[in-house]
C-alpha cells in the first residue's frame, strides 16, 4: 500500500547470512507477508557491512538502509555484530550533516528462527520511512 502521493521507499538490506537473511528467507517458505520494499544483500557478517556502502546506497537513492545481523552473543564470528553497532552508531551521528536523518538507517538482530519478526521489523521500517517521504540527497531516482 502506497504512502502519502503514492511514494514506496526503496530500502537497501544488508543481511548477515547467519541469522537475518535466513530468518527473511523463513519469512518467505513460511509465506508471512510483509512489504515488497527491501532490496536484500546477503553478507557474511554485519560486521562486514562498511559505512561506505551505507552511504552508496543513500547516494544511488535509497529511501533507508537496513542492516540486520546475529543477537548479540550469537555471532558466527564472534563480535562482527558488536562491530556493526559501533559502525552504525557513527553514521547516525554523521548522517545529519549529509542531509540525511539518521532515522533511515537502521541497525536489527534477528535470527534464523525469527521469520515473523523480521516481517514486522520491515513493515515498521517502511512505515517510518513513508512517513518521512523520500530522501532529498539524490539525484539518481
Amino acid at each position: 500500500m502506497a504512502g502519502n502521493n503514492g511514494f514506496e521507499p526503496r530500502i537497501v538490506a544488508f543481511l548477515c547470512r547467519w541469522c537475518s537473511y535466513a530468518g527473511a528467507d523463513l519469512a518467505g517458505t513460511s509465506r508471512i507477508k510483509y512489504p515488497p520494499n527491501i532490496i536484500p544483500i546477503r553478507v557474511p557478517c554485519s560486521g562486514r557491512v562498511d559505512p561506505a556502502w551505507v552511504l552508496k546506497a543513500f547516494e544511488k537513492g535509497a529511501d533507508g538502509v537496513f542492516i540486520g545481523g546475529c543477537h548479540p552473543g550469537d555471532c558466527h564470528y564472534i563480535s562482527g555484530n558488536y562491530k556493526a553497532r559501533r559502525r552504525v552508531r557513527l553514521l547516525k551521528k554523521m548522517l545529519p550533516q549529509l542531509g540525511i536523518e539518521p532515522e533511515r538507517l537502521r541497525l536489527e538482530w534477528i535470527s534464523a528462527t525469527e521469520g515473523k519478526r523480521f516481517a514486522e521489523v520491515v513493515a515498521d521500517f517502511v512505515n517510518e520511512l513513508r512517513a518521512l517521504g523520500p530522501t532529498s540527497v539524490t539525484s539518481d531516482r
